[in-house]
């Protein structure tokens, strides 16, 4: 279950990076441009929006990282992960894959009991 929680917060963590990259950059771009009608609009909370771009992935992944030898810690790390990204951008067809992914690796990482057999 711990390897399970690994690849799942990698590959959460992954497709968490592309989101962040598309929402920071898209809140950089109405903040320095300004808006164009209803077609670009600012988000209520830009920088919520950065924070939540930057630290989701890098929480996801480092929760990865440590879900082999610090399971709770890993579990717990890729549940905010996942909880930050829905807060921020919410559920649809960009974020599903990376909430679901980083909330199931946190879920394993929480349940595993003993270390996987090599």
């Amino acid at each position: 279950m711990r390897n399970a929680a690994l690849v799942l917060g990698i590959i959460g963590g992954i497709w968490a990076m592309f989101v962040g990259f598309f929402g920071f950059g898209y809140a950089e771009f109405v903040e320095n441009n300004g808006e164009v009608g209803d077609l670009l609009t600012q988000f209520d909370h830009p920088l919520a929006i950065k924070i939540s771009s930057f630290l989701a992935p890098v929480l996801a992944i480092a929760g990865a990282a440590m879900a082999r030898s610090v399971n709770k810690a890993a579990g717990i790390l890729m549940l905010a992960a996942s909880a930050a990204i829905l807060l921020a951008f919410g559920f649809n067809v960009f974020t599903m894959f990376p909430i679901a992914m980083c909330g199931l690796g946190g879920i394993l990482a929480l349940a595993a009991k003993q270390p996987d057999p090599h």
